[in-house]
């Protein structure tokens, strides 16, 4: 059994999909069912007996300033959110990373994962009854992962967290240090990395019953576990866009980005009462999609 040694929260991200709510403040600090979800997960791991817990952060960094005195946790600040993949926060990282857990901020585990000893490396799933559009693995007959496909039927597919063997770690770690300065990474996850790289990348599936991990693209899905959001979504923009429009913000539903040519969010659209909107968080315009 291996020693877990710490925890790396990645929380850089801008989470553009959840917009508007993405806007106002970081998708990592929304409360749950009365929680704040980092700080859930923080706590989760503490419990579970891992002390030493970093956090990633790049957007809205200065919101996460007060989880360093209120839970002790370090912060590591991710200079290249804005323009690479979610491979600069594992740069970020890399020197403590080393029997670690890798997480994502915007997880909520119905339970605990976390264990204070783990035996292999390991990346957490559920399993998918009929299609699903996740990345879908496979395994061999030692039980490591040897495929990992962009959607499949009656899989396993990765959602959650990771834990990283400290010999797995560094393999990983020089992998990503001979490609982290070539143009065709920029844009991956460090999930495709691993992918690219499994004959040397020995990783396991962390198997987990349904229901126990949770991730909300968009309001609308957050709207579905915590039905408070229903008739509060906490956002100031949606609060004036309901009274603009004489609604309630329980008839905005049906949220979805959009991106200007530099694929920076510039907006969201959105349905109401059978129309269809678009509003543009720069100008702080609101219009109506005609159909035709």
């Amino acid at each position: 059994m291996l020693t877990v040694d710490n925890a790396v929260i990645m929380a850089a991200g801008t989470s553009s999909r959840f917009a508007p709510l993405s806007y106002e403040f970081h998708k990592a600090l929304i409360e749950v069912k009365g929680e704040i979800l980092i700080e859930r997960q923080i706590k989760q791991l503490k419990s579970a007996g891992i002390t030493e817990v970093y956090v990633v952060t790049g957007y809205k960094a200065e919101q996460f300033d007060y989880l360093k005195k209120k839970f002790g946790v370090n912060l590591i600040y991710n200079s290249d959110y804005l323009t690479r993949n979610n491979n600069s926060s594992i740069w970020a990282a890399r020197d403590i990373i080393s029997n670690t857990y890798i997480c994502s901020a915007d997880n909520y585990f119905s339970e605990n994962p976390f264990e204070k000893s783990v035996e292999n490396s390991y990346y957490s799933a559920e399993y998918a009854n009929g299609y699903t559009n996740e990345w879908c693995m496979t395994e061999d007959d030692k039980g490591y992962i040897n495929s990992v496909t962009i959607g499949g039927s009656d899989s396993w597919y990765m959602l959650g967290h990771v834990f990283w063997s400290k010999s797995f770690s560094e393999a990983f770690l020089n992998i990503l240090k001979d490609e982290y300065y070539l143009p065709k990474t920029v844009d991956k996850l460090w999930e495709k990395i691993f992918v690219d790289h499994l004959d040397k990348l020995k990783m396991r599936i962390r198997k987990y019953k349904p229901n126990l991990i949770y991730e909300f693209d968009t309001l609308d899905e957050l709207r579905e576990f915590d039905t408070s959001y229903v008739d509060n979504t906490r956002s100031i923009i949606l609060k004036s866009i309901s009274k603009e429009l004489c609604v309630e913000e329980r008839d905005l539903v049906h949220f979805k980005t959009q991106k200007g040519v530099s694929t920076e969010a510039i907006g969201f659209e959105f349905e109401c009462k059978g129309n269809h909107y678009c509003y543009n968080y720069k100008s702080r315009e609101l219009k109506e999609i005609k159909n035709g």
